[in-house]
């Protein structure tokens, strides 16, 4: 659910003292971990380590990012894949198909005896 405009976005205001104290230029990371903050045109530049749970990610803030939250650039969750024996028997198959391949160079046919 959004925020209502009459209130207007919300901004963290440890956030913009942190970077009004830093010059533009310098590239150390700001820990954060107000994960709902709103990106501003402020923060344009900087770069951020935002907490996802486990340890701060870095995000490098780009004007295109203005206007989303800082969460949305820091996933919480961390996919591996999806298992079972489907799944095996197609690594398996890709596997051999990698295994079969030899290098030859180009123009050269692979010699057969």
């Amino acid at each position: 659910m959004s925020r209502s405009l009459k209130k207007g976005p919300y901004i963290d205001e440890r956030i913009l003292n942190k970077i009004s104290r830093m010059a533009k230029n310098d590239k150390t990371v700001i820990k954060v971990w107000n994960r709902a903050a709103v990106i501003t045109p402020e923060m344009v530049g900087f770069v951020f380590g935002v907490h996802n749970g486990k340890d701060h990610l870095k995000v490098q803030v780009v004007e295109e990012m203005v206007g989303h939250r800082l969460g949305e650039f820091s996933p919480t969750r961390r996919f591996l894949k999806h298992g079972g024996r489907m799944a095996r028997e197609e690594e398996q198959a890709q596997r051999s198909t990698q295994a079969g391949k030899t290098s030859v160079p180009e123009g050269e046919e692979p010699k057969k005896e």
